[in-house]
């Protein structure tokens, strides 16, 4: 069995954001020559997100009004966590879009349906952030 890891670093200007890190991913991949296994795909921050579904703008910013009715950023004194941070929000909204993705390889591709894409889901930028790519297989 193989076994591939690498990590990809993101630095997102704004305090959210929804990248599609499919391109990536599936350059990782490639340089791992593994044909047939698993590929894991997760956030290293408890703030950030890695999903999967489509590329569409207007679900993105269906994502972005409807994780922001759930989870408000403000009023920021509105959260028990906030102290000396004004995330509480952004933890909030990763446990709503999740950690991480476990997708399929066959025959040296990633084994999606219809439309899928992974996504980073960014929800307290403005500072580097990491994405693990684990892959495993023969």
């Amino acid at each position: 069995m193989k076994i591939y890891r690498k990590e990809l670093w993101f630095d997102v200007p704004t305090r959210r954001a929804f990248i599609n890190i499919t391109p990536e991913v599936e350059q990782c991949l490639e340089e791992s020559g593994i044909q047939e296994g698993l590929l894991l795909c997760n956030a290293m921050h408890i703030t950030a997100s890695v999903f999967i579904n489509d590329d569409e703008a207007g679900l993105h910013q269906d994502y972005e009004e409807w994780l922001e009715r759930l989870a408000p950023h403000e009023p920021v004194s509105q959260y028990r966590h906030n102290g000396f941070e004004d995330n509480a929000d952004a933890h909030m909204k990763r446990q709503i879009m999740g950690r991480e993705v476990v997708v399929a390889i066959t025959s040296g591709k990633l084994d999606f349906g219809t439309w899928e894409q992974i996504f980073y889901g960014e929800f307290d930028g403005r500072r580097k952030k990491r994405v693990l790519v684990k892959i495993i297989g023969e």
